[in-house]
């Protein structure tokens, strides 16, 4: 068994989302956002480090809060514009140090790899992915789009793990059929 935090970073949200793995079965444990800034409020003008800061106590407090045993993050991927990327990095950075305080081992998964593990495609669109999310962990409702990312790179990780798992299982017997 074992709790994953997913985090879909953001420089103005930051999803999470929590999933439970038992063997092959996924259980949700709760979805949000860290909201780094309001549109229209004085938050727009609050400095970068700021901005990070919040970013990096906001997942201190969700590991604090659920106890995960893993973590995982979305890559950065490379936007059209250089800034917006700088800034996705820093936040993704702001996060990571919060899972590294928490001696959390961070597992990183590009974009691609999150939607295919989800949806079955690597071009899957927002939309695609919260259905799946939603019908994977039989939620109720739709989670919001960055919450719903963070859930599928949780939801990604407990798969890849799952393989992981596997493979070794696979391997074992493999092994011991070869050594008798």
């Amino acid at each position: 068994m074992a709790i994953v935090l997913g985090i879909d970073p953001g420089s103005r949200l930051t999803g999470y989302g929590l999933v439970q793995q038992q063997g092959r079965t996924l259980t949700y444990l709760g979805s949000g956002c860290i909201r780094v800034v309001r549109a229209g409020s004085a938050d727009e003008e609050r400095t970068l480090a700021e901005r990070l800061r919040i970013i990096h106590d906001g997942v201190s407090e969700l590991i604090t809060q659920f106890q995960p045993d893993e973590f995982a993050i979305e890559q950065v991927f490379m936007a059209r514009n250089p800034d917006s990327a700088l800034k996705l990095g820093q936040a993704r950075g702001a996060a990571i140090v919060a899972a590294a305080r928490h001696d959390l081992v961070v597992a990183e998964y590009s974009a691609r790899q999150i939607k295919q593990s989800v949806v079955g495609s690597g071009a899957a669109d927002k939309t695609q992915v919260q259905h799946m999310v939603m019908q994977m962990l039989k939620l109720p409702k739709r989670p919001q789009a960055d919450a719903a990312d963070a859930l599928a790179v949780a939801i990604c990780h407990c798969h890849t793990r799952q393989s992981l798992v596997s493979m070794a299982g696979a391997a074992r017997k493999t092994v011991r059929g070869r050594l008798r």
